[in-house]
């Protein structure tokens, strides 16, 4: 209270605050899924590039998938791939193959029907997931009506790179979100998929605030020999800015997201039950039972549900069943980047930022497209021309998959070669920006500098602690300064400048653990 402003006699009461503000910690993992959705509807609101925080698959599901029917009718179909049997003269080099009546096929998706956000946020909330920010950049496009090309990388004509591109640009207005990820992005070609990791490691370096985790282009079927063209295609289209702010896995995950409620006829031949029955009643072979049911659905297509029709050809075709499995599997077969948000969301509320999201296994994986040795995984862990590390998720016989890789794509650097020290440092810098606001056209003076110093120490303590930062003392694992003749000049005063520089020494993970093994001599007690 100003004394001037004090002009009728009586007692006042002056309060001292005695406490400085504190730095509250930032939220560390709050993934950015963008990409395409069911829908994108809530009660006749439209959420397409809308950035939408959701906190459940719940609250997802009610504004970015169909709804479902009353019942006793079947939930809606939320995602609906569409695959094709094509016959082959031989048996295939390498891919998936049935072998039906003697017939080598092939199972080839239409490629304009395969999406992986919708599975992927799934796969995020099974591994962990909470809080997340949504980008719709619109529905599912038509389908294309034919297979993909056998060998060939799916490339959905429907999933376009300025549809990505303006929803990446709407996450620069959202300081909350900690990870970027688009799963949709592996179905562009090469060289979009590029442009568009470009983009989001120049976003995500601009703004401090978050790290962008990637998938990779034929990650979903590596070739067992040729697997490293994938890598060094990926590694020659990301580019150089921004490394630090990017972390990649690899391969795909085969998983169990979809179930074998959610797969059935309508997902073979775009519907076309006549050309399923050429399998599965095949003139060398007939199955009666098959011939009966397939008539039925075609004369009488709402006698029955799809659902009852699907399991009446369950129990007369093992073929039929075989073919179901195989379309099952492929379709589980997902990006990492959803598991991988998932993993870091349960690391960190379980342990810590600082803790390295590896080394810890991905619920919902069930197999691998690829099964990499160590010295296998010794190339893509460490590449001494561009450091581009990428991360490897591996399968250990009597433990199973996990994580075995904690690389940003900066991996020549001492500084930011692990995803940990990463995200730490985002956390740490986000954290005292934001405490920092209150001294916003505060005096320049030394009280203000003795006031932040003391706030940013208290909270830099806490976390050494915690054991997020390292040293034997807090004097040992960080430094606050801020003062005239230490960081700041008198010009820097005059023209509002208040520098304060915080040197941390941040926690690192043990990447290589080495023991010395020496034999001595037997000495006597």
């Amino acid at each position: 209270m100003l004394k001037s402003n004090i002009k009728t006699p009586g007692v006042y009461i002056n309060e001292v605050n005695d406490f400085s503000n504190d730095v509250i910690p930032v939220a560390t993992a709050v993934p950015a899924f963008i990409g395409y959705t069911p829908q994108a509807v809530y009660e006749g609101k439209s959420y397409t590039n809308v950035a939408q925080r959701v906190t459940s698959f719940a609250e997802f599901k009610a504004i970015y998938c169909f709804p479902d029917p009353p019942a006793p009718a079947q939930p809606a179909k939320q995602y609906q791939p569409q695959y094709y049997l094509v016959p082959q003269k031989a048996q295939p080099a390498a891919g998936d193959y049935l072998l039906l009546d003697g017939t080598y096929y092939v199972l080839l998706p239409d490629p304009d029907t395969v999406y992986y956000l919708y599975n992927s946020i799934r796969l995020f909330f099974e591994n962990g997931g909470a809080e997340t920010y949504i980008v719709s950049v619109g529905s599912y496009g038509p389908s294309s009506g034919k297979a993909a090309n056998f060998g060939e990388q799916v490339i959905n004509a429907n999933v376009q790179l300025n549809d990505l591109l303006h929803g990446l640009q709407l996450l620069s207005n959202e300081s909350a979100p900690t990870l970027y990820i688009c799963p949709d992005a592996t179905l562009l070609s090469v060289a979009d998929n590029g442009s568009l990791m470009q983009a989001m490691l120049k976003q995500s370096s601009g703004m401090m605030t978050s790290v962008s985790v990637f998938d990779i282009i034929g990650g979903k079927n590596p070739d067992p020999i040729q697997y490293m063209n994938d890598i060094t295609a990926f590694r020659n289209n990301t580019g150089v800015e921004g490394l630090s702010y990017g972390a990649a896995y690899y391969p795909f995950i085969g998983t169990t997201i979809m179930q074998s409620s959610e797969i059935d006829y309508t997902n073979l031949f775009g519907s076309d039950v006549k050309q399923l029955a050429g399998i599965l009643n095949p003139p060398a072979n007939p199955n009666m039972a098959v011939a009966e049911i397939i008539s039925n659905m075609e004369t009488a297509p709402n006698a029955l549900s799809v659902a009852q029709y699907n399991q009446t050809l369950l129990n007369a075709s093992k073929t039929y069943g075989q073919i179901i499995s195989h379309v099952l599997a492929d379709a589980n077969l997902l990006p990492p980047s959803g598991a991988m948000a998932g993993v870091m969301t349960t690391m960190d509320n379980q342990n810590s930022v600082w803790t390295s999201p590896a080394n810890v296994s991905i619920v919902g994986g069930v197999s691998l497209p690829i099964k990499l040795s160590d010295g296998q995984q010794g190339n893509l862990n460490v590449d001494v021309v561009s450091g581009k590390s990428v991360n490897v998720i591996r399968f250990f016989n009597g433990i199973g998959i996990l994580v075995w890789g904690a690389r940003t794509l900066d991996g020549n650097s001492m500084d930011w070669r692990y995803i940990s020290v990463r995200r730490t440092m985002n956390f740490l810098e986000q954290s005292c920006k934001q405490a920092a606001q209150a001294y916003v056209f505060a005096p320049n003076v030394k009280n203000t500098w003795e006031t932040v110093k003391s706030m940013i120490s208290s909270f830099l303590t806490n976390i050494w602690k915690q054991g997020g930062l390292q040293g034997a003392s807090a004097a040992d694992a960080f430094s606050v300064d801020c003062g005239l003749g230490t960081t700041m000049t008198s010009d820097d005063i005059l023209n509002g400048f208040m520098n304060v520089t915080v040197k941390v020494a941040v926690v690192r993970p043990a990447e290589f653990i080495e023991f010395t093994f020496q034999q001595q001599m037997a000495v006597s007690s």
